[in-house]
């Protein structure tokens, strides 16, 4: 039996102080720390770990300031189309979904795909056929208009470039949590806007499972980064893979994984937790927005150092 913890993350990226003022700082501190509080709730009440990352996930998805949910970015057409995934480390079951439209909460629709169908990826038009089948939640466009996104998809039309979160030169966005739970189990989940002024269709690494989301019975794994190459280097599952074959820590794996990544000329990082319940989260941009809570207390950090 391992001991409780959850860890979150919020996007990485080229993430300064310079850059920060203190009221936006606080801000982004406050959404870490109140989707930590939610999900360690649920851990400390006996609750499983699957529960505790989707409601973390929804937590972060309903903050306006993280690219997932309320807060995703803007395509070339002026849309919002998000991605999302979970994954059960106990069943190895996992559910996703890719390029929908006005689904409040993403990361719920992934759970619904995965334990009341007999798909893991749903996409597109069908996906939300299938959220209104079973009545997920829905919002309007207004939802999800932040003037901030706004303004981020004008400036990059304007530069004939596509990027990916927030508004400094090389920036990274996605949000996702991972938990042990009393019983060991592990899970991770992972949302995600996509790229501000993306074109054809562009799906990530967060909805597909092994890439960008994974978890099992040795640890779970939610990433945040340049997409692409978290699906080049399979990096949530290459983490595990390093565990199981190599008989290394879990720190040492996901330290590997994020080498690896560079190697190919990936920037991001990603949380990862092992059934003991000991967390990590590596990265290797200027910084990435993360969180944990464990029997210690609750901690976030936004800056590489």
């Amino acid at each position: 039996m391992g001991k409780i913890s959850l860890a979150i993350h919020g996007g990485a990226g080229t993430i300064l102080r310079s850059q920060m003022t203190p009221a936006l700082e606080d801000e982004y501190q406050h959404g870490l720390e109140a989707a930590l509080k939610i999900g360690w709730d649920i851990l400390g009440a006996g609750g499983s770990s699957l529960d505790a990352v989707e409601a973390a996930v929804i937590s972060l998805e309903d903050f306006p300031l993280f690219n997932a949910g309320r807060g995703a970015v803007f395509t070339h057409e002026g849309k919002n189309e998000m991605d999302a995934a979970i994954m059960d480390g106990a069943s190895l079951k996992a559910g996703a979904v890719a390029f929908v439209r006005n689904i409040r909460n993403p990361i719920k629709l992934s759970r619904q795909v995965m334990e009341r169908t007999e798909h893991v990826l749903l996409a597109g038009e069908g996906a939300e056929q299938f959220a209104r089948q079973i009545d997920v939640e829905q919002a309007p466009d207004e939802y999800f208009f932040t003037e901030h996104r706004w303004l981020q998809l004008q400036d990059a039309i304007a530069g004939g470039r596509t990027q990916l979160d927030h508004a400094a030169a090389r920036p990274v966005g996605t949000v996702g949590a991972v938990a042990c739970d009393r019983d060991g189990n592990l899970a991770a989940a992972t949302s995600t806007g996509g790229m501000t002024n993306k074109k054809f269709g562009r799906v990530g690494d967060t909805a597909l499972i092994g890439a960008g989301t994974y978890a099992d019975d040795i640890c779970a794994v939610s990433c945040t980064g340049h997409g692409e190459y978290f699906m080049l280097g399979v990096t949530a599952y290459d983490v595990a893979a390093r565990m199981h074959y190599k008989g290394i820590s879990l720190d040492v794996a996901a330290k590997e994984s994020i080498d690896s990544l560079a190697s190919i000329g990936g920037e991001g990082g990603l949380i990862a937790v092992d059934s003991g319940g000991n967390l990590t989260m590596p990265f290797n941009s200027e910084g990435m927005y993360r969180g944990s809570a464990t029997p210690d207390g609750i901690q976030t950090a936004i800056y590489k150092d």
